[in-house]
């Protein structure tokens, strides 16, 4: 049997001079009849809203894709690569021009040894201790005997010039060195001039490295070609530089790699590579002691070289499997 929901009668709940009589006696407050028949009428259910709520995931395609925020901007990359970037080129320098090119190149590099042998000196700790002993005597000339500050200062200024001074005259001799660099030094005593190998970034020269191919010794002397002769020779290494903003950025590698190259194409595929031991910047004008910064360089291109060489090991042992 079906229960009726009667219309909701508040008079009868509520007798004269009830606070609801109040509140319908205030206008804007009066209860309206309309309302509570509307909430009678929800409070019937409905069997078919009482449906299981759909638990399977939304397609995609209902939802429109996100459009960009206008408030959302992209900043290009800091450092773009332009499209006109000048070409990367290796090989063998055969005109004149470019050799004496190569050649100014060297000599640079043999006068920034002096910049960096200066740097190197004035924080040397032997040097550092004899500064000290001097502002340490300076010090006490002026300020205990004088007791006067300008002259300490003056005379603490004079000891740290000239302590600079001493240090820029002994290595100016690196510039002496670089000028006696000639042509006659890129050739040989058999009058054959050194092969050139140089890394060109453009039309700018950023790289040169000077290899000498000495011929093999059981056939030196002999009247042969100078093709049959260099078989069974080795190369030497006897400038390698690149220029200073370009250094450390894998250009004196591959000129190390293009050098093993010519010299195995011409002595051989077993001939041996390496560094000459009186090469370009080899020349050393201060005392032993003070040659670290030079001696760790030779090092690292000898240890930059041997793994050129061992690179070249490895492909070939991989072109015989």
């Amino acid at each position: 049997m079906a229960h009726v929901v009667r219309e909701l009668d508040l008079n009868a709940c509520y007798g004269p001079g009830s606070v609801m009589d109040k509140m319908n006696a205030v206008p804007g407050l009066r209860t309206s009849t309309a309302f509570f028949l509307f909430l009678r009428a929800n409070l019937v259910v409905n069997p078919s809203a009482m449906s299981t709520p759909d638990m399977e995931p939304a397609s995609s395609n209902r939802l429109p894709p996100p459009s960009p925020s206008p408030l959302v901007t992209i900043d290009p990359p800091s450092n773009p690569v332009p499209d006109d970037l000048p070409p990367l080129s290796v090989g063998i320098m055969d005109s004149e021009s470019d050799k004496v090119d190569a050649l100014n190149l060297v000599t640079d590099s043999i006068a920034q040894q002096r910049q960096s042998a200066s740097y190197h000196l004035i924080f040397h700790p032997y040097l550092l201790a004899v500064l000290a002993v001097a502002l340490g005597i300076a010090y006490q000339w002026s300020w205990r005997i004088k007791r006067d500050l300008g002259t300490a200062l003056m005379l603490h200024s004079g000891v740290v010039m000239t302590y600079l001074l001493a240090i820029r005259y002994c290595t100016g001799q690196y510039i002496q060195v670089a000028e006696n660099m000639k042509w006659n030094w890129m050739v040989s005593e058999d009058s054959e001039e050194d092969t050139v190998i140089g890394v060109r970034f453009g039309k700018d020269l950023i790289g040169a490295l000077v290899l000498r191919l000495e011929p093999n010794p059981s056939l030196a002397g002999k009247k042969r070609s100078r093709n049959s002769v260099l078989r069974g020779g080795k190369g030497v290494i006897r400038a390698w530089t690149v220029k200073l903003k370009y250094r450390n950025k894998g250009v004196g590698i591959d000129l190390l790699h293009e050098a093993v190259k010519v010299t195995r194409e011409k002595c051989g595929r077993d001939a041996e590579v390496g560094f000459a031991k009186e090469h370009a910047n080899s020349t050393m004008v201060l005392p032993e002691v003070f040659n670290g910064l030079f001696r760790k360089d030779e090092q690292r291109a000898a240890k930059a070289l041997e793994k050129v060489l061992s690179e070249w090991e490895g492909s070939k042992r991989r072109r015989k499997l």
